[in-house]
Order: C-alpha cells, then sequence, then structure tokens
C-alpha cells in the first residue's frame, strides 16, 4: 500500500508538470500568436477610422493567464482520474476470473481455509493489493481463526467499507481542482474589472481597445472556469459511480464465491 501512495503522488507530479509544459507550448505556439495577430489588425482598423469591434475568436477567448491556468489544471484532474480509471477497470477484470475453485455444492471448512488462501497469496503483488484479493483473502483468514461466518461476511464488508472511504479520500485533489479552477476565474473577472476601470479616460479619449480587451479578461476567463469545472465534474461523477460499482460487485462475488460456501460441522 506504501509503494501505492508512493506511485501516486509521483504520478500525480509527474502530470502536472507535463500538462503545464504541454499547454505552455500550446499557448506559445498557437493561441498567442493568433490572439496578437487579431488585436493588432483590430488596433490597425481603429486606427484607420474603421469600426474596431473585438473578434469572437477561441484564441481571443483563450489567451489570458487565467485560462491557460484553468486548463492546465484540468488536464491535470483528467490525468488524474484517467489513472484511477485504469485502476478501477484492472480490479473489475478480477471479477471476470475465478480466483477461488469452488463449484456448486461445494463447501468450505474452516480447515480448508489455508488452502484456498494460496491462489490468492500467489497472485503478483500488483494484483494482491486489489479489493477483492484482499476481501477474499481476510474472510478465509477470520473465517479459519474463528470458525464462524459471521465474521467472515463482517470482514469481507469492512473490508469494501475501507476501500470505498479510501477510494473517495483520493479524489479529495480533483474535488479542490474543481474548486480552485471557477476561483482562478474569478480572480480573472476581478483584474480585468480593474484594468478596464484603469484604462477609462482612454476609452472617453476614443481607444476603446484596451477596455474591452480588459473586460475581454473579465468575462473569457469565467466563462471558461465554468465550462471546465462542468466538464471535469461530469467525468469525476463517472468515476465515483464506476467505483462505486466496483466495491458493490466485489462484495456481491465473495458473497456469491466464497459465503455462501462456508459451512461450519
Amino acid at each position: 500500500m506504501k509503494h501505492t501512495v508512493s506511485s501516486d503522488f509521483f504520478f500525480q507530479l509527474a502530470s502536472l508538470i507535463v500538462s503545464i509544459i504541454l499547454v505552455h507550448t500550446l499557448y506559445v505556439m498557437v493561441v498567442w500568436p493568433a490572439s496578437d495577430a487579431l488585436l493588432a489588425d483590430q488596433r490597425a482598423r481603429q486606427e484607420a477610422g474603421e469600426s474596431a469591434e473585438l473578434p469572437r475568436s477561441i484564441y481571443i477567448v483563450l489567451k489570458d493567464y487565467e485560462q491557460e491556468s484553468e486548463i492546465i489544471l484540468a488536464f491535470w484532474a483528467v490525468a488524474i482520474m484517467g489513472l484511477k480509471l485504469h485502476q478501477t477497470m484492472g480490479e473489475r477484470r478480477l471479477l471476470r476470473q475465478s480466483l477461488l475453485e469452488v463449484t456448486e455444492g461445494t463447501s468450505i471448512l474452516p480447515e480448508d481455509a489455508r488452502k484456498f488462501a494460496r491462489p490468492l497469496q500467489a497472485l503478483p503483488a500488483n494484483q494482491r493489493e486489489y479489493l477483492l484479493p484482499r476481501a477474499l483473502l481476510t474472510a478465509l483468514q477470520r473465517f479459519g481463526s474463528t470458525r464462524n461466518i459471521q465474521d467472515a461476511a463482517a470482514a469481507v464488508s469492512n473490508a469494501c467499507d475501507v476501500e470505498s472511504n479510501r477510494l473517495d479520500s483520493e479524489l479529495s485533489l480533483v474535488r479542490y481542482i474543481i474548486w480552485a479552477i471557477p476561483s482562478l476565474g474569478f480572480l480573472g473577472t476581478v483584474r480585468g474589472i480593474g484594468d478596464a476601470l484603469g484604462q477609462a479616460q482612454r476609452a472617453v479619449e476614443g481607444d476603446i481597445v484596451g477596455v474591452t480587451v480588459s473586460l475581454g479578461v473579465a468575462f473569457n476567463s469565467t466563462l471558461i472556469a465554468l465550462v471546465v469545472s462542468m466538464v471535469i465534474m461530469f467525468l469525476m461523477h463517472q468515476l465515483q459511480l464506476l467505483q462505486e460499482r466496483l466495491v458493490l460487485d466485489t462484495q456481491n462475488y465473495c458473497d456469491q464465491n466464497l459465503i455462501y460456501h462456508l459451512q461450519v460441522r
């Protein structure tokens, strides 16, 4: 379990660095050159006495640092949830395997607990950390030591409850990111409105480009933040649904393939 926690930490750190590099590269090579060209064209038309409306372009909407930070956090959250999804799907694959060699009518006595535990202990190290082998192994060990079927069933239930709490706590960073993205949008709104008020005198003199750009920062940062946070929230709820189903299906697997076959003479 310590190895898993350490691996998750380094993955989160590495995914954040990769997200920063990828998004910043995209901004340097695509977004900022395109937005600068559009703004330069707008200013040139204004100086020529033509109408100078701020162009409606995705590059203008995305060009500010707040939007870049929001997208970086979004990529980071998606990477973290991708790792959790990969782990969840790996655990679900075990549910389709026969980890215990039991058939209809087979009875498992307390003396047989060690025999049935050996295939679980022989699994690869990464699979032994999955919920299903841990729940089955805990139930068999409890049954072998207490010779009580209720204790074995309680062991399965406790293991599933602990796993459910652990899975929920591991999404706390994603919840923080979902909170942080709208907060960055609000900061962009405050900065944009402040910049617009600082350029009010220039707008009175006829130069409205600076004001429109600053107001664009105010509204675009909030727009991107809300859209991105809605997408991340939807993906997180889908991941939570898969994890909850994994815990429930694991408990049902243990009930049908182990608890049902336990017998005490």
